[in-house]
């Protein structure tokens, strides 16, 4: 029986055929309602147990793209974060410039699974970073560190990684069939803040190395899998990556200046310095496995 591929999993006429029943027995059903159950008749979980359904509900939408199946009409429409970012407003605050050791003992935590805290870091992005913040797509962790008075200093985000990337690839020396496979297993470190009114000198390295030594086992914990590498995109000709590099993280190339939407060598980005932080000795063993 002939199948196809779509978000990863082979799906067969069998499969499409049941997807249909469903739609035409369950009127009522929304298409929450459909990935759930289809997550759940797959079995289709990450590693610490959570269904899939956002997964699934992206399979169903491109297999109704495509015309396979006939999904019900959305019920919400979906808000463009891009285009409405968060209107929460961070005042400015008073200047905090000192030597690292006077900050008393900092406090990095992952506030990903926190509304308030979370809502704070997009604020703080989309009112403070250059690319501001649409929100975060797939999986992801969100940092804040704060001092030891409880004053918040800076904040990241770690999420999915470039599906491609040359100089990136040639440096773990993966196959396009290992990629594609253990791509999971990589982050990508899109968003870096120190708020303006911090001048703390070597603040932004310490703040790299404290999260490298977490961030695996963060991941691992929220989503039942480590990662083992750790990329990141500094455009070349805005910043010089010096936290990253005193970091000692890797400087392995540069990009083309295309963007993944460019499929048609028309659309033009900045050139980004390609940086690496291996999270593992043993990472290139466990990305070309």
């Amino acid at each position: 029986m002939e199948s196809l591929r779509a978000q990863g999993r082979c799906v067969s006429e069998t499969d499409l055929e049941r997807i249909r029943q469903w739609v035409s027995q369950h009127p009522d059903w929304s298409r929450w309602r459909l990935s759930r159950e289809l997550a759940t008749q797959w079995g289709w979980r990450n590693g610490a147990g959570q269904l899939k359904d956002m997964a699934a509900r992206t399979l169903l939408v491109k297999l109704h793209e495509r015309g396979l199946i006939g999904l019900p009409q959305r019920r919400q429409v979906p808000t463009n974060r891009m285009r409405c970012p968060s209107r929460e407003q961070i005042a400015g605050k008073h200047p905090i410039e000192c030597a690292l050791s006077e900050l008393g003992s900092l406090v990095v935590e992952e506030v990903s699974n926190q509304p308030q805290k979370r809502a704070w870091v997009a604020a703080a992005l989309g009112q403070f970073h250059y690319l501001g913040f649409g929100g975060t797509v797939g999986e992801n962790l969100q940092y804040v560190v704060k001092d030891g008075q409880g004053r918040e200093l800076a904040c990241l985000v770690f999420g999915a990684p470039a599906w491609k990337c040359q100089d990136r690839d040639q440096f773990i020396g993966w196959s396009v069939e290992q990629r594609q496979r253990n791509l999971g297993l990589i982050a990508n470190n899109s968003r870096f803040l120190v708020l303006p009114w911090v001048q703390v000198p070597h603040l932004a390295s310490w703040v790299l190395g404290r999260v490298s030594r977490q961030l695996t086992g963060d991941w691992q914990a929220k989503y039942g899998h480590p990662i083992h590498l750790v990329e990141t995109f500094v455009e070349r000709d805005r910043f010089r990556a010096t936290a990253y590099r005193a970091a000692n993280w890797i400087r392995v190339g540069e990009t083309t200046g295309r963007t993944r939407q460019d499929r048609f060598y028309s659309l033009q980005s900045p050139i980004k310095a390609v940086y690496l932080y291996p999270l593992d000795p043993t990472f290139g063993t466990r990305l070309c496995s």
